[in-house]
C-alpha cells in the first residue's frame, strides 16, 4: 500500500508543491510550501487518529493532506479541483488502490470554502487542518510597503493549536494573537467563512468546533451533548 513516506519521497510531487508555492508568493499570498503541506499532513492525521479511525484512514488522511494544495501550481482559483485532477493521475501511476484514490481526491476537490461541501470524514479532518494554519511564520514579507491585511494578520498570530477533546466531543482552534498588529475582526474579516466551515467539519466528525482567542471562546457555545457522536466511516484498529 501507498504510504505518505512514498508520497513524500516522489520527485514530482516535490517539484509540484513546489511550484505551487512560487506561484502563490509571485502573487502576495502566505506560505503554502512544504512547511504548510507538512503541518496540514499532521493534522489531518492527528484528528482521524485522535477520533478512532483505522490505521489505514489515517494514513490517507496524512497523504491528502501532503497534497491538498498542488492545484496552485497553475490558479488560486478552484486549486482544490484542479489539484485533485493531478493527484488522481500521480497516485495511480504510483500504483494506489482506485478506491483510496478516489477517498483522497474528494477531500481534496472539497477543502476550499468557494465551492466545497466537508462531505466526508477525511474531508472534514482536511479542512480543519488546514483552515487551522494561520501564523506568523507564513508571512513572505519580502516586499516593501504596508503589510496586506492577510499578511498582519498571520504577523499577529504568535500561536495557535489546533486539538481533539473526545470527552467533550470537542475539537478546538486555540490563538494567541497579538492585537498591537492588527484587530480580531481582521481575523475574521479573512477567516470568518472558513471558520464557518469548520464548524461544518467539526459536525461531520460528530463534534463540535471551538474558535478560542487571546482565551475567549468567540463562535459561541453550544451544549457538546446536542451533537451525536459520528461513528468512525471504518471499523476502529483491534
Amino acid at each position: 500500500m501507498i504510504t505518505l513516506q512514498d508520497v513524500r519521497s516522489n520527485h514530482n510531487i516535490n517539484i509540484m508543491v513546489g511550484k505551487a508555492n512560487e506561484y502563490l508568493r509571485a502573487r502576495g499570498y502566505t506560505e503554502h510550501g512544504m512547511r504548510h503541506v507538512t503541518y496540514v499532513s499532521h493534522k489531518t492525521k492527528q484528528i482521524l487518529h485522535d477520533l478512532g479511525f483505522s490505521e489505514r484512514m489515517v494514513e490517507l488522511g496524512a497523504i491528502a493532506g501532503f497534497l491538498h494544495d498542488i492545484g496552485n501550481m497553475h490558479n488560486r482559483k478552484h486549486h482544490g479541483v484542479t489539484g485533485a485532477n493531478i493527484v488522481f493521475n500521480e497516485l495511480r501511476q504510483m500504483g494506489m488502490d482506485i478506491e483510496e484514490v478516489t477517498t483522497i481526491t474528494t477531500a481534496i476537490a472539497n477543502h476550499e470554502e468557494e465551492i466545497g461541501e466537508p462531505i466526508s470524514p477525511l474531508t472534514a479532518a482536511l479542512i480543519l487542518a488546514d483552515k487551522s494554519d494561520a501564523h506568523r511564520t507564513r508571512v513572505h514579507r519580502q516586499h516593501e510597503g504596508p503589510a496586506n491585511i492577510h499578511d498582519r494578520v498571520n504577523l499577529a498570530i504568535q500561536d495557535s493549536d489546533l486539538f481533539v477533546d473526545q470527552e467533550l466531543g470537542t475539537i478546538t482552534l486555540d490563538i494567541d494573537f497579538d492585537q498591537r498588529i492588527c484587530q480580531i475582526m481582521d481575523y475574521f474579516e479573512i477567516y470568518l467563512k472558513r471558520m464557518e466551515m469548520c464548524k461544518q467539519a467539526a459536525a461531520v466528525l460528530g463534534t463540535r468546533f471551538r474558535l478560542v482567542i487571546n482565551d475567549l471562546e468567540l463562535l459561541g457555545h453550544v451544549e457538546t451533548q446536542h451533537y451525536k457522536k459520528a461513528e468512525p466511516a471504518v471499523a476502529k484498529p483491534t
